[in-house]
């Protein structure tokens, strides 16, 4: 028996222009592996300024950030954004010596999970989130990241 399927609403916005954004396709199919519910999403690629503002808006901190996640409703019926800076997300790519397809699948699994609750402040969560991220990569045939 395979993995459950879960209804998927998935809304892309591409604020920013890059030729090595994901389709829309591959968005649904990294989103719908490490969902464990049913969900309403809208993944949003930013370029530096926005990413900046959103990160200093809600965490506080004065530069972008690779991935916001915005959760609105919990599961059992999660509703969500994700937001990917896609300067950072392509610098990091390249100091990590990865592919940007394969760090952009990375990074919304890691925010999908932040989505459904999962955190990575403790060790112990941290180790959780790692874990589960790796599961879910391998299984969509990416290297485990950590």
């Amino acid at each position: 028996m395979g993995k459950p399927t879960h209804n998927l609403s998935l809304s892309v916005q591409y604020a920013c222009e890059d030729a090595v954004l994901p389709s829309r396709s591959q968005l649904r199919r990294w989103v719908s592996a490490a969902l464990s519910c049913d969900a309403v999403v809208t993944i949003r690629f930013v370029d530096a300024v926005e990413g900046r503002l959103l990160n200093g808006r809600y965490r506080g901190k004065d530069l972008p950030t690779n991935v916001l996640s915005f959760p609105y409703e919990p599961p059992p019926r999660l509703a969500g954004d994700l937001v990917l800076c896609v300067p950072t997300v392509m610098q990091e790519a390249r100091r990590q010596e990865k592919t940007a397809q394969s760090h952009f699948a990375h990074l919304v699994v890691h925010g999908m999970l932040h989505l459904q609750g999962y955190a990575h402040e403790a060790d112990a969560e941290a180790a959780l989130m790692e874990t589960r991220e790796s599961e879910i990569l391998a299984r969509l045939g990416v290297a485990n990241p950590y």
